[in-house]
This record gives C-alpha cells, sequence and structure tokens, in this order.
C-alpha cells in the first residue's frame, strides 16, 4: 500500500511487550484487546486502572502501595496520582545488581578507552557517590546539579542523589556562562558536580574557568565535585569547596561491594509518588527559562510505559540516544536501567572524525536501539553516507528520532539506505512532560512522514480554534485529561500562575501544548512544527515544517529556516537557506527553490523572500530558533543567548536590506 513503509513480522508482534501486556490486560480484566488502537481507547477511557497496571506489570519497588490511583482526575492542573504511594526512584533504576552491562561510555577523543560498567559496580559506584553526598550534608530536597557530558559519572551523581531524596538537574558544559546562571541560578543547588572540560569537533575545551565563575554568582553551592575527563588530575586548587571526584567517593581503593551481607548497603529513602526528582527548563530563547519540577513517581511510570511499551526495550537491549544532559532525552535514556538493558553513552560531536563515528560505535557496540534527532538523520544523507552498506547493523532493530518533525524523504533515506527491516519511530513530547505525546508501536505499521501513534494512558487530541476535535486537518495538539508525568509545580511559581498560563489559557482545563499538529487516517499524527512559530499569511496558517521538507530535500540546501515578516496589515513568509560549499543563491535556484514549494505545498506556501544566510541558529538541545529570529528582523531584543548552540548566528539576521524591500 502506498506510503507504507514497514510492518511487523508475525513472530515480532507475538514477541513483543506490547502483546504481552495485552494478554496480561485480557487475564485482569476479561477483556480481548487485539489492536494498539483498542488498547489506546480503553487506556484514556479508563486512565486509573491503566496506570496502575502499569505499575504492577512492571514491579514498581515500593514501601507502600497507593491509597489512591487518581483524585480529582476531572481537573487536570488540580490531580493528584497515586496519593500515600511511597517508592525511591533511583532504586527502581538500580533494581539489577549483576554482572549484565550497564553502562558503556565512549568519548570522540580517541585517545580515551571505552568503558563499561556491570550492573553490579553501578550499584557499588553509586553507593560510595551517595555516601559521599549524606557526608557533604546533602538532604533531602536539597538541589543537585551537573554541569557534565554525558558520561557514566553524571548518571552515577544524579541516582546518588536521587537515592536520598535530592533534586537533580543538569546542563552541558557547552552552556555558556548566562545559560547556566538563568538555569541554575534560580534553583538554588548545594552540590555542583563538573568536569575539568569536555572534546568537541577535534577541539578540547576548559571547563573549570567557567566553574569558577558560576561559585562567583551561586553562593549556594557548598561543594564542588569535579570529575577528570581532559586532565588526569585537574588543577583545582583555586575553586572553592572543590574536591576530586574520587576523594568524594572515598578514594581509589575503596573496592567495597555494598550490596553484599555485612557492608552497609546504598540507603533509598522512601519518598511520595510526586516527591520532586527532576528539574528541567524551557529553551529560554525568549526569556529567563521556565524551571519545570517533575516527580518521581510519575517520570517513573511514564518512562516504563515508553520504554518498555512503545520502544519494545528489553533486557537483552543495547539502547543509544544522541542526546546532551542539558536535553531531556538524557532523561528518558538513564530510565533504560529500570529495564535492565544496556546504555551506550557518546560525548562529543557526531561528526567527527567523520559522520560516520555513531554507526560505528554500533557496528562496535552491537546496537539494537538508535535514538538521534531529525536534523542528524537530514545531515547523513547530505554527506552521502549509507550506513546500511558500510557498517554492520545486523542488530539494529529501532531508530527513533525527534527535536523536529521528521521529513519524508528521510523516513525514506532510513529504509534505502540504513535498513530495510526497522521500525522508525519518530516521536514528540519535550521537557514539559519529561516524555512523549505520541511516539512508537512496534506491533503496528510505519506510515511516511507519520509518528505511528498517541501515547497510551494520553488522551492527546487535535482542535480548532474553537476547541472542537479535528481529523485529517492542521490544528492544536492538547491533551484532554490529566497524566501522571505532568509537572508538579514550577519552581518560584507559588501560586500556579506561570503553570497555568504555559498550558491552559488556550483551552480551559485542556493541556495546550504549542504543537501545530494533524491526526491521520491511521491513527498516527503529523507534526506541523510549533504554534506559536505559524506562519500565518494572508489568515491561512502554515507549518513551518511543511516548508522544511521540500526545501530541505534540495541537494543544494544545506538547512533552512522560515519566519513570519509583518508587512503591512499582513505577514510574508521569509526562507532563510544555508547553501552547500560552492553553491551560490542564482535566480535559477530561487525559482526552483519556489516551484519545489508550490509543487509540494500551495502557493500559499512559496516565499515573498529567500535569503541566503551563512547559519541557522539552534538551541544547545537542537531546535531551530524560529521565534528569537523572527524577534531579530522586528528590531526586538532578544535574550539568554547562552541557551544556543552557534549564538554567533543571530548577528546575521541582523538589518538585512533585502527586508526592508
Amino acid at each position: 500500500m502506498d506510503g507504507k513503509l514497514w510492518e511487523p513480522s508475525d513472530e515480532q508482534i507475538v514477541m513483543a511487550n506490547l502483546t504481552k501486556f495485552m494478554t496480561y490486560l485480557n487475564e485482569q480484566y476479561g477483556s480481548s484487546f487485539k489492536t494498539y488502537d483498542e488498547l489506546w481507547e480503553w487506556s484514556v477511557e479508563n486512565r486509573s486502572d491503566f496506570w496502575k497496571e502499569i505499575w504492577d506489570f512492571n514491579g514498581v519497588i515500593n514501601s507502600a502501595s497507593p491509597e489512591a490511583i487518581l483524585e480529582n482526575g476531572e481537573d487536570i492542573m488540580e490531580s493528584s496520582w497515586f496519593s500515600g504511594a511511597r517508592l525511591n526512584f533511583a532504586e527502581n533504576l538500580l533494581r539489577f545488581r549483576d554482572d549484565h552491562p550497564a553502562l558503556v561510555f565512549k568519548s570522540e577523543n580517541r585517545d580515551l578507552p571505552t568503558v563499561t560498567i556491570t550492573y553490579l559496580e553501578l550499584y557499588n559506584e553509586v553507593a560510595r557517590v551517595a555516601l559521599g553526598l549524606r557526608e557533604s550534608g546533602v538532604e533531602k530536597g536539597d538541589r543537585v546539579v551537573g554541569f557534565m557530558p554525558n558520561m557514566i559519572e553524571t548518571i552515577v551523581a544524579m541516582l546518588a542523589s536521587s537515592s536520598i531524596g535530592a533534586v537533580w538537574s543538569s546542563c552541558s558544559p557547552d552552556f555558556g556562562f548566562q545559560g547556566v546562571l538563568d538555569r541554575f541560578g534560580q534553583i538554588k543547588p548545594k552540590v555542583l558536580f563538573a568536569t575539568d572540560g569536555y572534546f568537541y569537533n577535534g577541539k578540547t575545551f576548559d571547563s573549570l574557568g567557567k566553574v569558577k565563575e558560576i561559585l562567583t554568582v551561586l553562593p549556594t553551592i557548598e561543594k564542588v565535585v569535579i570529575v577528570p575527563y581532559v586532565n588526569d588530575v585537574p588543577d583545582i586548587g583555586g575553586i572553592h569547596g572543590a574536591v576530586l571526584y574520587s576523594d568524594l567517593c572515598g578514594g581509589d581503593s575503596d573496592d567495597r561491594d555494598f550490596s553484599g551481607e555485612g557492608v552497609p548497603g546504598l540507603v533509598f529513602e522512601q519518598l511520595p509518588f510526586d516527591h520532586p526528582l527532576y528539574i528541567l527548563y524551557s529553551s529560554g530563547t525568549t526569556g529567563v527559562p521556565k524551571c519545570m519540577v517533575h516527580g518521581q513517581g510519575g517520570t517513573l511510570l511514564q518512562h516504563l510505559k515508553e520504554l518498555m511499551l512503545h520502544t519494545d526495550l528489553k533486557r537483552e537491549d543495547r539502547i543509544f540516544y544522541f542526546t546532551t544532559c542539558g536535553w531531556m532525552m538524557w532523561n528518558w535514556l538513564v530510565s533504560s536501567l529500570a529495564v535492565g538493558a544496556t546504555l551506550l553513552l557518546f560525548d562529543g560531536s557526531p561528526f567527527y572524525p567523520d559522520s560516520g563515528v555513531l554507526w560505528q560505535f554500533a557496528e562496535d557496540e552491537k546496537m539494537t536501539v538508535f535514538g538521534t534527532s531529525a536534523k542528524y538523520i537530514s545531515a547523513v544523507e547530505k554527506d552521502g553516507l549509507k550506513p546500511g552498506e558500510e557498517y554492520d547493523l545486523v542488530k539494529l532493530r529501532a531508530i527513533l528520532s525527534t527535536g523536529s518533525p521528521l521529513s519524508i524523504e528521510s523516513f525514506h533515506f532510513v529504509y534505502k539506505n540504513i535498513k530495510r527491516d526497522i521500525v522508525l519511530s519518530s516521536i514528540s513530547g519535550g521537557s514539559d512532560i519529561v516524555s512523549c505525546f505520541a511516539l512508537g508501536n512496534p506491533i503496528g505499521p510505519v506510515w511516511e512522514g507519520e509518528l505511528q501513534c498517541r501515547g497510551l494512558g494520553m488522551m492527546v487530541d487535535v482542535l480548532d480554534s474553537n476547541g472542537l476535535p479535528i481529523r485529517g486537518e492542521k490544528g492544536e495538539l492538547v491533551c484532554r485529561a490529566s497524566f501522571p508525568s505532568q509537572p508538579i509545580y514550577f519552581w518560584n511559581d507559588e501560586s500556579g500562575a506561570k503553570y497555568r498560563k504555559a498550558y491552559f489559557d488556550v483551552f480551559p482545563n485542556v493541556w495546550h501544548h504549542g504543537d501545530y499538529a494533524e491526526l491521520t487516517e491511521h491513527n498516527g499524527m503529523i507534526i506541523h512544527g510549533r504554534s506559536d512559530a505559524t506562519l500565518n499569511p494572508g489568515g491561512v496558517r502554515i507549518g513551518t515544517a511543511e516548508i522544511y521538507r521540500p526545501v530541505e530535500a534540495m541537494e543544494e540546501i544545506k538547512d533552512s529556516l522560515v519566519i513570519g515578516q509583518r508587512w503591512g496589515d499582513d505577514v510574508r513568509v521569509i526562507l532563510f537557506v544555508m547553501l552547500v560549499e560552492g553553491v551560490m543563491l542564482s535566480e535559477e535556484l530561487m525559482k526552483r527553490i519556489k516551484t519545489t514549494i508550490r509543487t509540494n505545498c500551495t502557493p500559499r506556501h512559496v516565499p515573498a523572500k529567500i535569503i541566503s544566510i551563512p547559519d541557522i541558529p539552534y538551541t544547545i538541545s537542537g531546535k531551530k530558533v524560529e521565534i528569537a529570529i523572527q524577534r531579530i528582523i522586528h528590531g526586538e531584543p532578544v535574550h539568554n543567548r547562552d541557551a544556543l548552540k552557534n549564538p554567533e548566528a543571530l548577528d546575521l539576521y541582523k538589518y538585512l536590506p533585502e527586508l526592508a524591500d
């Protein structure tokens, strides 16, 4: 059938965790679920039962069972989940204590060896760090932060903090000083973990200078734990309250097995379901970032559901996601420990020394799940790489993509040049929910350009401007009922006013996510871009992703960015194109770009101006900053440049004479 790119075999369906879960429910309720759509309908109509069964099916470790699954469920913002339950997030992620590989870390610096630690070694390391944190005065509710690369010690520090009941938050070390201050400055941390530096694109960067700068404005930090990364013995003499990671852990000679008899084990504080676990941040490109606080129970249940059922993750899997510690996909990846899988961690540039570095990692480590961004897949295609021909990907069974909408061309590239028998799951959610609204379905087909399904237990819908459900048309992505992984609150928002304004101002008692989306005839979803970046020429709403798809498929175009410019009493579409090396923006190329857009979209999508630009600005988590550029071309200020991966690119868009015509 046209548009269908893959469907699972009978054997894959039978062996899927999702099928086992449906069988389990059929036994529990005398039901007869056979398809994903049937299960989804039940899960949103019976949310209390569904989430209780996620708890039971996954064997959540707890010291007190919930007294009520859902209270005040009719009010999304005021609802309460699993009241009375007591558990510990870290305990659930450290339930395995054996010789199975837990973490594999590879740095782009090839002089450093790939490091592997087992689940037992991970447990012992967390026990040592937790003991060091307790001796440093860290208590339940304190904030512990990481200014760290995606490495083993970062996960250890998070788990150690969580075992105590402290709240973890992190930024990647490529954040600028102001970006770190805008985040950590709001939450007043007690302990900071940092490396002495990091590697990127063949270069070595120092972090200690930035750490010293941070300490001058964050007096609440009582201890700084430095993890050696670029130097064997970094000089920490000038950093107040600093200790080396090994000294916090009791020294290199401490090889105790904390899981054995006669040795005090790791203490897991038993905490309420809604006890704060993580603080995540909005992008912060148009104002000070919002600090979204996520609870331990809701995060655990949502991630177990998404990893076990939607990703079909099993103990024998080796899962990878290319992410930094400043993106929620890091938090999502770490929860794979609760399933007992092996996490593959990579730090550095995905294109150094060449565009095959992550595929070589996949081959070397027998990767089964490869997670990345839509931009990365597009860049690999533009680079002419054919991973399926050049690397042994026999073990690879799933590719996950997020960060921005995955184009139809990228869907076809995956199946043509990476692997034919693979489930490609384009997924979409956000730091707001530390999870997904739409994602993968291992027992269903993959259709070109579509996210496979709406998440189980998530009453996701698309509404028109009048708040009415629509299908096959573009509208606002919403969730019409509460779910466990909502933020428990925003930091420094005692009245809840910021929280309510962020999601409930558009439709009363309906979570408005800010994505411009479409439900398809297959019960899948297409994301057309952010609502706040939606173009509106002549009163017709256009999602930016609709233009990116055909434009970035052209071989002359390396990247692009589209915004709306206020012009007279209307809005005109402006397209910026980043051309491949050696290509000029000629009249002939502009004509072909416009023809391509008109042919693949509509005449309304054709830009009034096409402007060549040497760089496209991105957030550190890999999202185009359309709103910031829109502000610049209208002469409005852009704050928090440190939230960007390449803030210098913003200056390229100032005072462009082409926009004065």
